[in-house]
């Protein structure tokens, strides 16, 4: 009996997971769960659009909305206002809903609608937005059925955040995985792991030290005793100009500190050298040159977008080819699914979602991004036929990158798409634009919810009902992403400048410009620093791919080089400050950083972000 519980344990793993890890009496997709999940989404969404477009970075969501909710349901509790705790796999169901409404902004989508104003052109309605957002978003979700099995069942891919999120999860309600789970040394629900509690206590203290300073440096009421500066000068002067005009100054906005501590110290440090580069170098040499009349963040990046741009494609472009097998396995198991035949009853089949709801969303669907594309963008109803079953096919293949990776590769699977329309639609610069967020929008929300399903899988969810609660996220994020837009940025002129620097969107707008009208066209120097700028990102690739082990800590990130052309050089200091905090913290005291560094950080992105829009809707109304 015990040879024939190894060879199942080695031969079957769904056969495995139905015996020891499935529960299949445990609550999860409760009416509370979908409602605090929608109203979480509904918060972090807002607070990830605003440290979107100040950034570049969508910031994660699984873990924040866990803690959020664990604290949440024991105030209530406490109070007598939750008859029950809130359970373990019911909290899976509730972050799925907030996932799917957070993930709402990430690259995918908001570069593509940023880009689109900044190209420029007129915002359609917001219902048409709204409709088009969620059309996608379903899109993806459904796009995530067919391949589920195949790359978490089967291959036991590790979607990193979701097992990150899986841990988080067992710590917080105390619960020990399987033992088929379980490390040899000690695991992540060990006693000696600090509790929920205190994790939620760190995140409302950071929380509400961001908001204040927010409202000090933001407000500006005639009674306040003061006003935070948003910079901080560096007594420093280069080409004979104080370094705060050339935007290397200290900023005071917290959210960049906080954003800086969630990502690698590499990706820190290659933001701090390359603002130094950007601001200290090469914008003085384009000023001495004529080129820079005024000495402004707008007229440097009008300049530093080429080659930020070039290097941030080349290198997702060369990563992904670098990854070549798992694109490759990506189609064949693509085509495996397709042509399996079922010979027996299948136990997983009473549990996984259907196999024909994914073209029976499809069908439905598809014809609407498609009548969305021709009626909104004026994309040929050709073309569109043309962008959904491509973007479906790229879904698969980002989810299996995310899944390796934990990168969800939009920055090359965007241009490849709008590369591809820059041919077929010649001059079309909103359709190429958009048709990308299809490819992008579509791969993000599959690899999303396959992120999502990773932490069910180790906790022994139902994925059908986190299908369910996906779908309701979705929903939410995109009634509220366009709206919350409005509000946060109602005059689209500010962006690409030192307020709001909407990074990515300046990338997919240069790279649009670029693929639509022909490189041919964009001045020689531009062109000089496309190349420049491609060369360096395909070498930092290789040597990301091919260098010692030892040596790779010291390769500057594609990421972090790229994004410091394109964002002020207050914002790379930041950044940088953050992550060396968490980075110093990490190598001198690892639990606290574990425990730590994540809540504290998000409390930080999460108390300015949400202060920030509430002033923000103070002064549209007047209030303030």
């Amino acid at each position: 009996m015990p040879d024939q519980q190894k060879s199942v344990r080695s031969d079957d793993p769904e056969a495995l997971w139905l015996a020891e890890t499935y529960r299949p009496g445990a609550t999860q997709l409760t009416v509370r769960a979908v409602i605090v999940g929608m109203l979480l989404g509904g918060v972090m969404c807002i607070s990830n659009l605003y440290v979107f477009f100040k950034t570049g970075w969508s910031m994660g969501v699984t873990i924040t909305a866990a803690i959020l909710a664990y604290a949440l349901f024991r105030g209530l509790s406490a109070i007598g206002l939750a008859k029950r705790p809130l359970g373990l796999l019911e909290n899976n169901a509730l972050i799925t809903v907030s996932s799917g409404a957070g993930y709402m902004t990430g690259g995918g989508n908001m570069a593509a609608f940023g880009a689109l104003l900044m190209i420029p052109f007129v915002a359609p309605p917001t219902l048409h937005m709204i409709a088009w957002f969620a059309a996608i978003a379903a899109l993806g979700v459904f796009c995530a059925i067919p391949i589920k099995r195949q790359l978490i069942n089967r291959e036991g891919l590790v979607f990193p955040t979701g097992t990150a999120t899986a841990e988080t999860l067992r710590v917080i309600h105390a619960t020990p995985p399987p033992e088929n789970q379980q490390s040899a040394g000690r695991t992540i629900a060990d006693s000696t792991a600090p509790s929920g509690s205190s994790q939620a206590k760190a995140l409302g203290i950071a929380a509400g030290f961001a908001a204040l300073l927010t409202w000090f440096r933001e407000a500006k009421v005639a009674w306040m005793p003061f006003n935070v500066p948003g910079t901080i000068p560096v007594p420093i002067t280069i080409a004979g100009e104080t370094a705060a005009k050339w935007t290397l100054a200290i900023k005071t906005e917290v959210v960049l500190v906080g954003a800086g501590a969630l990502m690698s110290f590499r990706t820190a440090w290659s933001l701090l050298l390359g603002s130094l580069l950007t601001y200290g170098v090469l914008a003085p040499q384009l000023h001495a040159d004529g080129r820079i009349a005024e000495i402004s963040y707008k007229a440097i990046v009008q300049w530093t977008v080429w080659p930020g741009a070039a290097l941030l494609v080349a290198s997702g472009l060369t990563s992904f080819a670098l990854d070549w097998r798992s694109v490759a396995r990506s189609f064949s198991g693509l085509a495996g699914l397709f042509g399996r035949k079922k010979t027996v009853e299948d136990p997983m089949d009473a549990i996984e979602c259907p196999g024909w709801w994914f073209p029976a969303g499809f069908i439905v669907l598809g014809p609407v991004v498609v009548a969305l594309m021709a009626v909104m963008f004026q994309i040929p109803v050709w073309a569109g036929c043309i962008a959904v079953p491509l973007a479906i096919v790229m879904g698969f293949v980002a989810a299996r990158v995310t899944g390796d990776t934990d990168v969800t590769p939009t920055k090359a699977l965007g241009p490849v798409t709008q590369l591809v329309y820059g041919v077929i639609t010649p001059g079309n610069l909103s359709g190429n634009i958009m048709s990308a967020n299809v490819t992008g929008g579509i791969g993000l929300h599959a690899a999303d919810l396959l992120t999502t399903l990773k932490t069910g899988w180790l906790l022994g969810a139902n994925p059908r009902a986190q299908f369910f609660a996906q779908l309701f996220g979705v929903v939410v994020g995109a009634a509220l992403i366009v709206p919350a837009f409005n509000l946060l940025i109602p005059d689209v002129t500010v962006l690409g400048g030192a307020d709001w620097p909407a990074p990515s969107c300046l990338v997919w707008a240069g790279v649009s410009k670029a693929f639509a009208n022909g490189v041919g066209a964009l001045d020689p120097l531009a062109r000089q620093f496309i190349a420049i700028g491609a060369a360096l990102g395909i070498a930092l690739a290789l040597l990301e791919k091919f260098a010692p082990k030892r040596a790779k800590p010291f390769v500057p990130s594609p990421s972090g080089l790229g994004i410091a052309m394109v964002v002020p050089g207050s914002n790379g200091i930041a950044m940088f400050l953050g992550g060396a905090i968490a980075e110093i913290v990490r190598r001198n005291w690892r639990k606290l950083a574990d425990a730590f560094v994540t809540p504290v950080a998000s409390g930080f992105i999460a108390g300015e972000s949400l202060m920030g829009v509430a002033v923000a809707l103070l002064k549209a109304t007047g209030n303030i």
